[in-house]
């Protein structure tokens, strides 16, 4: 009897193993969005590799984390793993680190993107290994896979039961052509949302299927002229420019004409959104940075008025008096963004996306 009860067990366990063994792929074999030019230094970062003597070596450097990139793939698969390697490793005092570089995994279902669960960092070298879901049913289904907003990825492997197959994504959703690129700050970039799924730009890009490239740098989105000459060169149904938080009243003043026209020259009537610097809970308190916003945004009034004069019909300043509401409650530091903020930022875009992308 014991050596039947022996054999049940051990084969039992044998069982167990080969069910919870996963078959890793490189995810260079899956195509990759939300980025303006293949040409990186390494594939997974934001600016193309020609800027690397040429722009500044901190919005070089934050070129390299991955916020709004995604991979999509299709499986049959019961289960996805991953496994991924950090280029950094950051820890931040006021982001989660699933946020700062971890993933995010939706699935497509019921003609909307589903949100599956996080791939959540779990070591202290940069090298880590995530089950994201288990017990799935075995039929096929359409994958979105968000990277880590503040950190860089230098390898990426998707894990999948033995069994089963990963294929590139049969449907073109979210919509590649055209997309809408956003430029601006640490708040654009994704500061601070728990997880990379809910950043704006991605829920935006959600609920539009519609690509959306996200060119926040965290404390330099200072209206660099490199950076509006990768933007006009590129074909898009829709330009966002949300550099306020970054620049101070005379960058306003001297360079944002000339960032505006650089674009113009490449796309002369590709539709532009301007948008305030937002009223942050903190500046209810703090009388400098009230006076501060309010001086930017005047100034940024006045310039985008001298543009309208000019005869530009394709573009339009957006007031900021309710990016995220007034009870306070939308940021982790009275600056940047929580989950809650980020979702009513969201809202607040969605209708002036929507309109440009209908027309």
């Amino acid at each position: 009897m014991k050596q039947k009860f022996y054999l049940f067990t051990c084969a039992a366990m044998m069982s167990f193993q080969v069910k919870a063994q996963l078959v890793y792929y490189d995810a260079v074999a899956f195509p990759l969005f939300g980025k303006l030019s293949d040409k990186t230094e390494t594939r997974y970062e934001r600016l193309p590799a020609s800027l690397k003597t040429i722009t500044r070596p901190a919005v070089w450097e934050l070129g390299k984390n991955t916020a709004g990139l995604y991979i999509r793939f299709a499986s049959n698969t019961t289960r996805v793993g991953l496994k991924w390697t950090l280029t950094v490793n950051r820890a931040m005092n006021h982001m989660t680190a699933t946020g700062v570089k971890g993933f995010d995994l939706y699935c497509f279902i019921d003609e909307k993107w589903q949100f599956v669960n996080s791939a959540r960092p779990n070591s202290s070298n940069g090298s880590n290994e995530a089950t994201i879901v288990s017990n799935m049913t075995a039929d096929e289904k359409e994958f979105l896979l968000y990277f880590p907003l503040y950190d860089g990825v230098k390898r990426l492997e998707i894990g999948i039961d033995t069994a089963s197959q990963i294929l590139p994504p049969k449907q073109k959703l979210p919509r590649p052509e055209n997309p809408v690129i956003c430029y601006g700050t640490s708040i654009l970039q994704g500061g601070c949302a728990s997880r990379p799924g809910m950043t704006h730009t991605n829920i935006l890009s959600r609920w539009l299927n519609r690509e959306l490239i996200n060119l926040g740098f965290s404390g330099n989105g200072q209206l660099d002229y490199e950076i509006a000459e990768i933007i006009s060169g590129y074909k898009s149904s829709l330009i966002i420019l949300d550099f306020m938080p970054n620049v101070t009243a005379g960058q306003i003043r001297d360079r944002m004409k000339n960032f505006y026209f650089i674009i113009r020259k490449k796309s002369p009537v590709t539709p532009i959104l301007f948008i305030e610097n937002p009223i942050f809970p903190q500046g209810k308190f703090d009388q400098t940075m009230q006076e501060t916003i309010k001086q930017k945004n005047e100034v940024l009034r006045k310039e985008f008025n001298s543009l309208l004069l000019s005869g530009d019909k394709h573009i339009r300043l957006l007031s900021s008096t309710e990016i995220i509401g007034t009870d306070g409650e939308a940021t982790v530091d009275g600056i940047h963004f929580t989950d809650l903020g980020f979702m009513r930022y969201a809202n607040f875009l969605y209708p002036y996306i929507k309109m440009y992308l209908d027309k």
